[in-house]
């Protein structure tokens, strides 16, 4: 597959800005873009000159940026060719003396699992098994035992639903997924909160959509501009609990008076994992024809794989007709634990609050001391907090990090255009004496780039 020169210089974004010189901070770019997938594997580039006249850059420039990306195994190259897009064979590196053997993940934000009660759920999901063995196994809808549990959820929020008014997924990504496929097509407009969910900007593009990213600030939502995009657009996607990554919560004013006259898919990941607030009102208690979506993968694990779709039946009858294009259905097994999980309202444990509330609280200590120039919004919810560096170094941070012991997340991941390239993601999910080293060794990473370092590490995907 070649990817055209405008292509690519879209997916760059403001790789101008920084430190270092421009060959470097080109490579360390396009070197970000391959490792988180934008630019896939295999794909060819466009040639040097014709590059570098889309970038309004030299040639040397350019060159000298691939060249970089041949010398570490990402790029191959051959006479009277396009370089095309490679992976280095077994991308390893030893740690640096004075950091531990292990890799910190703050790539990933999801926690651990509740051993006792996830056991404890498949245990009763187990003996309830057998009446199911009569029946094919293959529901599009999902089980009756989950879509009651899941409406019955909905009821103690507030907000009316029937079994009915429920399809069962195999986690919030693949609801999504189902409802792009279903209400979008190529060229049509999604509005997004930016930044936003990277995997729902990866499920767009895919689409063929074009995407109209509509800021979340340190004020959050602006409802006068999300309503004015709103009118170009086929479809809109909001994160309005505990956003992802921002940790903001939309107030209920603003959900009381915004209005999009679009269909608007609701992500409710986050909804369980208040912690500084009252759990919030489901947006559709405004705004009734909102299409909510979510899961157990952050208020339980991210290994249970079950989500679900909340939205009025004749909609939910297009979604199923599409569904096997890509699956037929969720397994039994995990559809029972989580039916389990839901009615016992395991899905909001005060110890796993105050436990992410404690370890929220060593992150933003460990900030203060080893980062102190770097800002950061506090999260009311959720599991994640948006860090600002006084410098766009964010991409560069993320390609060296993994050198020094720790990975993370890029802040272009989050957005489209190269935006938020002076902010990275930072979860709270891990106890607070690998959150104090992880930063400590994010410190140090910004100390080596601010010499000029290099890293040749493999960051991890996002989560």
């Amino acid at each position: 597959m070649k990817i055209g020169s405008h292509a690519v210089v879209r997916m760059l974004g403001t790789w101008q800005e920084g430190p270092g010189p421009a060959h470097q901070r080109l490579s360390d770019r396009l070197r970000l873009l391959i490792l988180d997938g934008r630019i896939s594997l295999g794909a060819t580039l466009p040639s040097e000159r014709d590059l570098a006249i889309a970038l309004g850059t030299s040639r040397t420039t350019v060159g000298t940026a691939f060249r970089t990306l041949v010398d570490h195994g990402y790029l191959a190259t051959q006479a009277r060719t396009r370089a095309t897009v490679r992976l280095p064979d077994g991308t390893t590196s030893a740690a640096p003396v004075g950091t531990d053997a292990e890799t910190i993940d703050l790539s990933i934000a999801a926690p651990a699992a509740p051993v006792e009660i996830l056991h404890a759920a498949f245990a009763a999901a187990l003996e309830q098994l057998p009446r199911h063995f009569e029946r094919h196994g293959y529901d599009r809808y999902g089980t009756a035992e989950l879509r009651e549990a899941v409406a019955r959820w909905y009821q103690r929020r507030g907000l009316p639903t029937r079994p009915d008014h429920i399809l069962i997924t195999n986690g919030a990504q693949h609801a999504l997924a189902l409802l792009t496929r279903t209400l979008v097509s190529p060229r049509d407009q999604v509005l997004i909160d930016h930044p936003t969910y990277p995997h729902a900007i990866t499920t767009f593009t895919q689409a063929r959509a074009r995407l109209l990213p509509v800021a979340v600030t340190s004020s959050g939502w602006d409802t006068e501009q999300l309503q004015a995009a709103v009118r170009a657009a086929s479809l809109a996607y909001l994160i309005p609990d505990f956003h992802n990554p921002t940790g903001m919560c939309m107030p209920t004013s603003v959900r009381q008076r915004l209005r999009l006259a679009c269909p608007t898919v609701v992500d409710e990941t986050m909804t369980d994992l208040a912690l500084d607030v009252p759990s919030p009102q489901p947006l559709a208690l405004h705004m009734p024809a909102v299409i909510s979506i979510g899961s157990v993968s952050k208020s339980i694990w991210g290994g249970l794989r079950t989500g679900w779709i909340r939205a009025l039946p004749s909609l939910l009858e297009r979604v199923e007709q599409v569904r096997p294009t890509t699956d037929l259905g969720t397994p039994v097994v995990e559809q029972l634990a989580t039916a389990v999980l839901l009615d016992k309202h395991q899905t909001r444990q005060p110890e796993t609050l105050q436990q992410l509330r404690s370890q929220r609280e060593a992150l933003r200590q460990a900030i203060s001391e080893h980062l102190p120039d770097v800002d950061i919004l506090r999260p009311v919810g959720g599991v994640t907090l948006w860090a600002t560096f006084p410098e766009p170094i964010s991409s560069r941070l993320a390609a060296m990090a993994p050198d020094h012991g720790v990975t993370i997340a890029a802040g272009p991941r989050f957005g489209v255009g190269g935006a938020f390239e002076r902010n990275i993601r930072l979860p709270y999910t891990l106890p607070p004496s690998q959150l104090t080293r992880a930063i400590r060794r994010l410190a140090e990473t910004e100390q080596a780039l601010a010499r000029g370092a290099t890293g040749t590490h493999t960051p991890a995907p996002t989560a």
